[in-house]
């Protein structure tokens, strides 16, 4: 249980701390959105992308488990992306028998600037914010994320 379990907790401002959480989510994801129709790729796609990006190599089955996706969709998504040369099919160097997908060097061009472009998009925003706000911003997310991954 969480480290503060003896706190009362306030449910109107968990419930009001959720709703901006799912608000704020909402408006992010719209954002991602408008960017990257300027590339060309699918939300589904640019988070596959985005999972190379970060963990490197991994098979199909490794990227459905990741997204949450159907092994069937993953490949169709996989088809795509290596036919517009973002992604390829590589045999693994243990085993042949198994195949990894590869991030080439186009897809992680546009996750750079995508993810570059959503930075700048909240830089707009958090100019609003004293640079003492923004640090403690940033602590009670980090914060918040630690315990939603326990």
């Amino acid at each position: 249980m969480a480290e503060h379990e003896n706190n009362s907790l306030d449910w109107k401002t968990v419930a009001a701390i959720e709703k901006d959480l799912r608000y704020i989510s909402g408006i992010i994801k719209q954002k991602g959105r408008e960017i990257l129709n300027n590339y060309g790729i699918t939300p589904p796609q640019f988070v596959a992308m985005q999972w190379l990006f970060e963990e490197g190599d991994m098979t199909i089955g490794e990227l459905s488990n990741k997204m949450y996706l159907a092994f069937s969709t993953t490949t169709d998504l996989i088809d795509r992306l290596e036919k517009n040369r973002l992604v390829k099919r590589t045999k693994d160097e243990k085993d042949r028998r198994v195949v990894r997908v590869h991030l080439l060097e186009e897809g992680v061009r546009i996750i750079d600037e995508v993810i570059k472009k959503r930075q700048q998009y909240l830089a707009g925003l958090l100019v609003n914010f004293e640079p003492e706000e923004r640090e403690e911003l940033q602590q009670y997310l980090q914060k918040l994320h630690r315990y939603m991954k326990e």
